[in-house]
């Protein structure tokens, strides 16, 4: 799987870097974030899409037909739905939410921003949002955008990420560390 993104990022990086320097250029940068983000949406809620571009059986060329009448239909920023059109007449729709990931770091380093991963036992209230960008802004010294994700199984707590740093405060890794300790001593 590590494999897998380094491959992915490998294709990713040139298209998401392309993007982004016309973005930039053409002052476009919020239009261009919020057509990516619909479409990253549209990947994420139809598994139908998501399979559609994965698909090594449908040609690039299909692909390329078919997006085209999707975005002909959609009022996607000019700039993204020629850039999809590219992608997809290169044949690397597959890479294309790595593409977005990559473009959103991009973005998000030249406004100054870190992303932080964040998941929780259950979904965080506005409140705790807020405290904990605060908290990590402070630390960090830069803004910082939350990426929150949902794991019951943490039972309580957080487990932040933020680059290569991760802060784990969850139960689930507190009793796991319990039973190791418990298993030594006995």
């Amino acid at each position: 799987m590590a494999a897998q993104n380094s491959v992915l990022s490998h294709i990713a990086r040139p298209y998401a870097s392309a993007l982004f320097d016309l973005a930039q250029s053409e002052n476009q940068m919020a239009s261009v974030e919020t057509s990516l983000s619909d479409v990253s949406r549209l990947i994420g809620e139809s598994a139908d899409f998501a399979r559609f571009l994965r698909s090594p059986v449908i040609t690039a060329d299909e692909k390329a037909q078919a997006l085209d009448a999707v975005l002909v239909r959609s009022n996607t920023n000019p700039y993204v739905a020629n850039f999809l059109r590219l992608v997809a007449k290169n044949g690397r729709l597959f890479a294309l939410d790595a593409i977005i990931v990559g473009f959103r770091e991009l973005a998000a380093k030249a406004r100054g921003e870190v992303t932080a991963d964040v998941t929780s036992a259950a979904p965080l209230t506005g409140e705790q949002v807020n405290s904990l960008t605060e908290t990590l802004r402070a630390k960090i010294g830069k803004t910082v955008t939350l990426n929150q994700f949902v794991d019951p199984s943490l039972i309580g707590g957080l487990q932040v990420k933020v680059g290569s740093q991760m802060i784990d405060s969850s139960l689930k890794t507190k009793l796991a560390a319990m039973k190791i300790a418990m298993k030594e001593v006995g």
